[in-house]
């Protein structure tokens, strides 16, 4: 093993090579992502049965499918929780993560999509290009990651993949290209063309489990050309050989076109597009066989990039089971037999059962005494785990979410998983003596496992308020609370998580003096308070010069600040995007102590708070309503009413597709709303978007004063 240093734009670039001997090519570690009621459950449930993972298929429906083993995921009939599974595919390992499709849990997509390396991203051929479709895109953008498109449920009626793949091609900004066309015989779905083999799959047997190719059907002939000279012409717009191919009149060999098409995936320049029915066993084997062909193994990262523990300098490690360990936990969650669970993928290096790894985020050194692969909720002992592998680790104390897990002699820190701020607060109160504890033991737990899920303590009402991304996921955290630590409360009405910030910058003074016989207490401090770009969050910087304020006073100044920002002059609502500078204060050799300066900061900053010309912040939300053409006026015109801004109003078939801003608090039970406007024939998506200011005309109504 060597260890090469060079210097880049004044920074210390450390590369550590390894042997690369180990075969990582084989390994896929992908997500199954897409709109809510896409078909991503019922995807991976064929996926798992056909690669011999599991002997009977499971339905949705029914609640007894492999990745929605949670009890609520099963009533409900939706995805709740990223699943991890795995399974083999001729001489391919394939890790699964299984992804909701619900905006309120889009944390676990997004701590999932920091992990993979490539993903399924699944559409409707009904529902076509829907909202949580584009919002996964986007964040697969945001991480690079490459991706593959299926287009589902070919069998329904209203079904139309050459429609969908126009509205990938307007709304998705990338190169989508069908490899795969759609077979119907007398207005049933029956098979795929396979544009690549140029052959016509069928699957038959009871659970589409044979696949059978078959001469391409004569009336889809000339369309399965028009699309393989479509397929080549876009190759050869990128790629010079397939280029040289076509002007030479050669015929372009199938290894070469899945070469290329893999080579543009990995590039994020191309898409191939697939399709098929899930649910009436069509198109997955081809579809696992894509995932093998086209999307990225661990060794096409090259190296993982971080950064050195003082977080100036990279560092960049080869991905490789010989190299020095890297790897992240992206979820925690509580086994009710085990305990917390460590979701953990590693890049680089090995990990054994007992041993001992750094937690370079904390500082830490962490032991791990068992190490799991799990099979959605199954659990299964291994006694180690290396580059590639996504598994779950036993045993760690420390270690949250988006911590890094490295050797002592080789730290690297990677960057942290950002994750959105929740939008929707309840009072949760237990309802006798006995459950306070069970509740707060039970409300950190749920708050380890899900950084979009917040608690806090509100100090004016003697509450505790916890925070979600939507009515559906705190409904969710509840149920757990009362069915996994069998907590009894009572709940308040869903409440809209304001916020507040400033729009002036002052400079304001707290002291705290006490004198009780003997020593007394002595804090005072100047604090600069500003505000910020949006955000940009809470920056708290010290300027303290000469001594003015001991060093030991300054993280209690600063955890006085931290502590009082949580609760803002306006409603008590938490401050956001701005800036505390400490400038100056001054001490008392006997009375100056941890406390004062704690206290002293907090006055300062509810003081400066009051002065700053404090705002109200609200979550704007961006709704899709789709709605029958004869109700568009009735839903456009209520929407108006709730201070919603219309951006667009677009037409698929008969239907007609709204897209608007509206405040939260505007669109609480909108869902009975819509269905007496339409006579339940329009349904709704909405999502945050952004937080606004205000109006000045509702601050009475919403702060009672």
């Amino acid at each position: 093993m060597t260890t090469e240093i060079y210097t880049e734009k004044n920074k210390i670039n450390k590369i550590v090579k390894a042997d690369m001997k180990e075969n990582l090519n084989t390994i896929r570690n992908i997500g199954i992502v897409a709109h809510i009621d896409a078909g991503k459950t019922t995807t991976t449930e064929r996926i798992l049965f056909y690669a011999g993972k599991i002997y009977k298929i499971g339905e949705v429906d029914e609640g007894t499918t492999t990745t929605d083993w949670m009890v609520q995921e099963r009533e409900r009939g939706i995805t709740i929780t990223s699943a991890a599974t795995y399974c083999n595919w001729n001489n391919y390992h394939i890790n699964i993560i299984d992804t909701p499709g619900h905006i309120d849990f889009t944390v676990e997509v997004e701590r999932s999509l920091k992990v993979l390396d490539g993903v399924v991203v699944i559409f409707c051929a009904v529902g076509g290009v829907e909202p949580q479709s584009e919002t996964v895109w986007h964040q697969a953008d945001k991480y690079h990651v490459a991706r593959i498109a299926f287009i589902n449920k070919l069998d329904r009626s209203g079904a139309d993949f050459f429609s969908v793949l126009s509205e990938m091609d307007s709304k998705l900004v990338t190169l989508n290209v069908p490899v795969q066309l759609p077979i119907y015989d007398s207005d049933e779905f029956v098979g795929v063309i396979d544009l690549i083999k140029n052959k016509a799959a069928y699957f038959e047997g009871e659970a589409g489990e044979k696949v059978v190719y078959k001469e391409i059907p004569e009336n889809y002939k000339d369309s399965a050309s028009e699309y393989k000279d479509n397929l080549i012409e876009k190759l050869a717009e990128l790629d010079d050989e397939i280029m040289q191919t076509v002007i030479s009149g050669e015929k372009i060999k199938e290894e070469l076109m899945v070469s290329k098409i893999r080579h543009y995936v990995l590039a994020n320049k191309l898409v191939p597009v697939l399709c098929g029915s899930s649910l009436k066993n069509k198109g997955v084997q081809l579809l696992i066989d894509a995932v093998c062909n086209y999307l990225p193994s661990p060794k096409d990262l090259g190296t993982v990039r971080g950064f050195s523990v003082d977080g100036k300098d990279y560092e960049t490690i080869e991905v490789s089971p010989s190299s020095p360990l890297c790897a992240l936990n992206f979820k925690v969650f509580t086994d009710s037999f085990v305990g917390k669970l460590f979701y953990t993928r590693i890049y680089s290096g090995k990990i054994a059962a007992n041993s001992i790894v750094y937690n370079s985020t904390k500082r830490e050194k962490e032991k791990v005494s068992k190490i799991l692969r799990m099979h959605a909720n199954k659990q299964e002992i291994i006694n180690e785990a290396k580059a590639g592998d996504i598994v779950c680790l036993v045993g760690l104390k420390e270690t949250t979410t988006g911590d890094t897990l490295c050797s002592e002699k080789y730290p690297i820190i990677m960057e942290a998983i950002k994750f959105p701020e929740p939008v929707v607060s309840v009072a949760i109160e237990p309802k006798t003596q006995a459950d306070q504890e069970k509740l707060f033991v039970g409300l950190q737990k749920l708050e380890d496992e899900d950084p979009s899920f917040r608690v806090l303590y509100n100090k004016e009402t003697g509450q505790n308020v916890i925070s979600g991304m939507g009515q559906l996921h705190l409904e969710i955290m509840v149920d757990r609370l009362l069915r996994e630590f069998n907590v009894k409360a009572k709940i308040g009405r869903p409440q809209v998580a304001y916020k507040e910030t400033i729009t002036r910058k002052v400079e304001a003074v707290g002291k705290f003096i006490q004198q009780t016989g003997g020593h007394g207490q002595y804090g005072h401090v100047v604090l600069l308070i500003e505000p910020q770009e949006k955000g940009k969050g809470i920056v708290f910087e010290n300027k303290i010069k000469g001594g003015a304020i001991p060093k030991e006073f300054i993280p209690s100044v600063e955890g006085g600040v931290l502590e009082a920002i949580t609760s803002g002059v306006l409603g008590g609502y938490p401050v956001v995007d701005v800036k505390v500078t400490l400038m100056d204060g001054s001490s008392h050799a006997v009375d100056s102590s941890e406390l004062a300066f704690k206290i002293a900061a907090e006055m300062a900053l509810k003081d400066g708070l009051r002065r700053a010309a404090p705002i109200l912040l609200e979550p704007v939300m961006e709704l899709e309503a789709i709605t029958p053409n004869e109700y568009l006026s009735q839903v456009i015109g209520d929407l108006n009413t709730r201070r919603a801004k219309i951006t667009s109003v677009a037409e698929r078939k008969n239907l007609k597709i709204i897209k608007a801003e509206v405040p939260l608090v505007e669109v609480f039970n909108y869902a009975d709303v819509l269905r007496n406007l339409t006579q339940g024939r329009a349904s709704y998506t909405i999502e945050p978007s952004y937080y606004e200011k205000v109006p000045e005309t509702l601050l009475i109504k919403i702060l009672g004063v």
